[in-house]
């Protein structure tokens, strides 16, 4: 990780171009802000409009342009186009407006960005390595201007948030996760890497899309698709020994296999398994300081096990497990109904290995109202992409059953989310406790006022993975997971409960990303995964790494 002051060192030094080469690199271009000693020295005389502006001023002015553009996506395409030319000043725009720009350049505008992806290509960010480059991953990735990546966010496109099988168009995610990466945590952006693995889409649609950028063929599976994997983990982790490879948005057959078959031999996770797993966590941790109970009383009912559900349900069980509960315990309070109706020992035959571990011995029930009348849970997680899910009905009845029902609904981009923010503060006279996936905005009941919290792994992931690369893990573990959701609970303030916020404001969350890093890289420590020595003051030493969105001097 480099700090402000090393911040050109992904570039390699202090050796830059000159001239009209400058002006094109993202990394170094300063713009209008180049002083006047700059453009003598640099060959930029006569290359850019007279007046010298600080950054404050471009600030400024971009701000005043993005809120101009019409609608989301076109301020979307604005701030990818404001990154390509000009990465300190995006960065800096985005920082200090975190609030209003994570919306945009993640969910939920990023999921419209990735539809529409084709369209409004303008400029290759990233790597896209096909299927049809078997036997020569290893040359594509030096490729890449870059020789020491840090964080590479890798997809094959299979399933891009709630939206489905999106091929090369999910390109978008892992863009718009390594920006959250540098605005969030701190990594520098000359360390990032976003790869996008194209062997192919089942979407009809993009079959018969004349404009489509990715293969136009069938998914690869199988013994096809294991090989051009196995190629491209032995290939990264030979051409960037010391990267963390993030794996996202993999359809439910691959990401649980890719995640256990290769966690062991290279720094890696699943956002969708681990870090949906580690933001869920910290909210019903945070819902706790609400209602008053205990963790190991709660009893859990899921909508959807897949990736995100089972994610959750595993880091809760390592949880409970933490306060005594014995394992067989902690599952039985985890409950799931996927698109079958609930998991049951009945089903077991025809059950996913993932799920298999909460198939509890109970008499089947289809629906999740059925599920809600006879389980009782006190928590109703959505993690299903199943709009609206959560009827009227089913959530008064987690009121009936509870003073403060726990109502998640998760899944992304907003138009997929089981309820609205309204919705369930309405439904339970302001009773529930609430949080979603994309952010809603505050809701007004009578004379209160609700701040619904957002569970966007945004809160996790990038902490974690600075830690991970401040302390050069050779492992990301779901006890790191565990340590960061418990921090980023403990981060949830007074004023934040009192607002029935069980998630701190975007607003810190450099704050949260610099406590979850160190709680993360002390446990990479702890646990002797750790590739470097230990700091005498690692929260200090984590701090001063972080990428300052900062000018650099060129005099």
């Amino acid at each position: 990780m480099a700090s402000k002051d090393t911040g050109l060192q992904p570039h390699g030094g202090p050796s830059y171009p000159r001239g009209h080469a400058l002006l094109l690199d993202p990394l170094l271009n300063k713009g209008t802000a180049f002083t006047e000693a700059e453009r003598d020295a640099l060959g930029l005389r006569g290359l850019l409009p007279p007046h010298v502006f600080s950054m404050e001023e471009q600030v400024k002015r971009v701000m005043g342009n993005f809120r101009r553009k019409p609608d989301a996506l076109e301020k979307y395409i604005f701030l990818t186009s404001l990154q390509n030319r000009n990465e300190t000043l995006f960065y800096r725009l985005v920082q200090e407006n975190l609030e209003e720009m994570i919306p945009i350049i993640y969910t939920p505008v990023v999921g419209q960005a990735c539809l529409e992806f084709g369209a409004i290509f303008r400029r290759p960010r990233g790597l896209y390595i096909s299927i049809r480059d078997r036997g020569r991953i290893a040359d594509i990735l030096t490729h890449w201007p870059v020789n020491d990546v840090r964080m590479i966010v890798v997809t094959d496109g299979e399933r891009i948030l709630g939206l489905g099988d999106l091929g090369a168009l999910g390109m978008g995610i892992p863009i718009g996760k390594l920006s959250l990466y540098t605005a969030c945590a701190g990594v520098h952006p000359g360390y990032t890497l976003p790869i996008m693995l194209d062997v192919g889409t089942d979407n009809t649609t993009l079959h018969h899309d004349p404009l489509y950028i990715g293969l136009n063929q069938r998914r690869a599976r199988g013994a096809e698709y294991d090989a051009f994997l196995e190629e491209f983990v032995t290939a990264v982790a030979h051409a960037f020994p010391k990267a963390l490879l993030q794996w996202e948005d993999f359809g439910n057959t691959n990401a649980f296999r890719l995640l256990h078959q290769y966690r062991e031999r290279i720094c890696s996770f699943n956002d969708d398994i681990q870090g949906t797993a580690g933001v869920a966590l910290a909210g019903l941790l945070g819902s706790l300081r609400i209602s008053g109970a205990k963790l190991r009383d709660q009893r859990v009912l899921f909508l959807g096990a897949g990736e995100a559900g089972t994610g959750i349900a595993d880091l809760l069980v390592a949880a409970m497990r933490e306060e005594g509960l014995s394992e067989a315990e902690a599952r039985q309070r985890c409950w799931f109904v996927d698109s079958q109706g609930l998991v049951v020992q009945s089903r077991l035959a025809k059950l996913a290995e993932h799920k298999r571990p909460y198939a509890h011995d109970h008499a089947f029930v289809a629906t999740l109202a059925e599920a809600v009348n006879a389980l009782k849970p006190t928590a109703l997680i959505g993690v299903s992409g199943q709009a609206q899910a959560f009827t009227e009905p089913i959530v008064r009845q987690m009121a009936a059953l509870n003073r403060h029902p726990v109502v998640f609904a998760l899944s992304n981009p907003t138009s997929k989310a089981e309820c609205t923010a309204e919705q369930a503060y309405t439904w339970t006279d302001g009773r529930a406790i609430f949080a979603s996936g994309s952010p809603f905005p505050t809701v007004k009941l009578g004379e209160r006022e609700f701040v619904p919290g957002q569970g966007n792994n945004v809160y996790i992931f990038p902490g974690v993975g600075l830690g991970a690369l401040v302390a050069e893990a050779s492992q990301v573990t779901d006890r790191m997971f565990l340590r960061g959701a418990r921090t980023l609970a403990s981060l949830v303030s007074a004023e934040d409960i009192a607002l029935g916020r069980v998630f701190p404001s975007l607003t810190k969350i450099r704050e949260v990303s610099l406590e979850i890093a160190t709680a993360v890289a002390e446990e990479a420590f702890k646990s002797g995964l750790a590739r470097r020595a230990r700091p005498a003051d690692l929260k200090a030493d984590i701090a001063a790494r972080m990428f300052v969105p900062e000018y650099q001097s060129y005099a």
